[in-house]
């Protein structure tokens, strides 16, 4: 069986399958960062930049560590000590809960997982130069309301941080990256058939 180009050129000129198209590379892109990014860290231990990496993972844990503790005490009032870089509080079941904000917990993979999904996708690379920045600022953002997420949850429900962890707030890391590239793809990339300028 062969691939016809002109036949698939032909499908994403229609505009109805333009989408299924887009999403499809979108997927495509992301999943293969995910396997790039498990190799370049597991086997390759990210060489050859092992050091700057891992200073730039310690430099990034510190920064969310501190805009998180700003954030619930300022924002939410939460009353909480400090030891290191874990964040420590009572529950509301008479009981202490903590969240430790490790360099694992870094937006580091998620700003590459960025940077690589829009270096990589189509678009007008004039509009890529403040787009890109932008969205790295709202994947730090989103780690932020992570972090935040995960201790208020952890106040009613102190036994459940691997659902919170895991699943709730990781699922929305990707939920927020797949709108912004939507927003992207539908206002920059198919610009001309929006009317967009």
């Amino acid at each position: 069986m062969t691939i016809n180009k002109d036949k698939i050129k032909e499908l994403y000129a229609d505009k109805r399958y333009q989408t299924y198209f887009d999403v499809g590379l979108f997927f495509v892109l992301i999943f293969s960062f995910h396997l790039l990014y498990i190799l370049w860290e597991g086997p390759m231990d990210f060489w050859p930049i092992k050091g700057t990496i891992d200073k730039l993972f310690v430099w990034a844990s510190k920064l969310l560590f501190n805009q998180s503790t700003w954030v619930l005490e300022h924002i939410f009032g939460m009353d909480f000590f400090t030891k290191g870089q874990t964040i420590m509080f009572e529950n509301y079941h008479d009981s202490y809960s903590a969240v430790t904000v490790a360099p694992e917990c870094t937006s580091l993979k998620q700003w590459m997982h960025w940077l690589f999904l829009m270096l990589i996708f189509p678009g007008p690379w004039k509009h890529k130069a403040w787009y890109i920045p932008l969205g790295l600022v709202i994947v730090e953002f989103t780690n932020v309301v992570r972090i935040v997420g995960i201790a208020l949850f952890l106040r009613p429900y102190p036994d459940s941080f691997a659902l919170a962890h895991d699943v709730i707030f990781k699922i929305m890391f990707y939920v927020v990256i797949f709108l912004m590239w939507a927003i992207w793809n539908d206002n920059f990339h198919h610009k001309k058939d929006r009317h967009f300028d």
